[in-house]
């Protein structure tokens, strides 16, 4: 199976808001050509990367990996960490906050090694000092 490409992951990302989308939506959301958009999305089927196209409850995924990251920034560069944190496929909401930290940010993944793999990810991205994450385990309320 091939690496996901950035385009891969903005395509997951515009799907698991709306998965609903048509292609020309997609792309544009994505900023591609519909035919690219469309190659793309049809590969991610073909390779099992997009296994089906469904609707989210409120009930959550049976074996999916959720935690909350908390960011600290540095400086001025709030604005690029914000933009290049919306561009990981598995970053589902983000948010201002006050205090010791800077943002709040959800991921969501299907496995411990993505989940991994996107905290070194946010690490990486120029801006962001420091980083504390809590896996969520089992709901206890609501």
């Amino acid at each position: 199976m091939q690496p996901l490409t950035d385009i891969d992951r903005r395509i997951i990302a515009a799907l698991r808001a709306d998965a609903r989308m048509s292609v020309t939506q997609l792309a544009q959301i994505v900023g591609t050509s519909r035919t690219t958009a469309r190659a793309r999305l049809e590969g991610l089927v073909t390779e099992g990367r997009i296994r089906r196209f469904t609707v989210e409850t409120d009930v959550d995924a049976e074996g999916e990996v959720r935690a909350i990251t908390l960011v600290e920034l540095e400086g001025s560069l709030s604005r690029n960490v914000i933009r290049t944190l919306t561009r990981i496929a598995e970053v589902s909401t983000i948010h201002a906050t006050n205090g010791a930290w800077d943002l709040v940010v959800e991921i969501r993944t299907d496995s411990l090694v993505s989940f991994d793999r996107v905290l070194r990810d946010i690490r990486d991205v120029p801006g962001v000092r420091n980083s504390q994450s809590s896996l969520l385990l089992a709901p206890v309320a609501g």
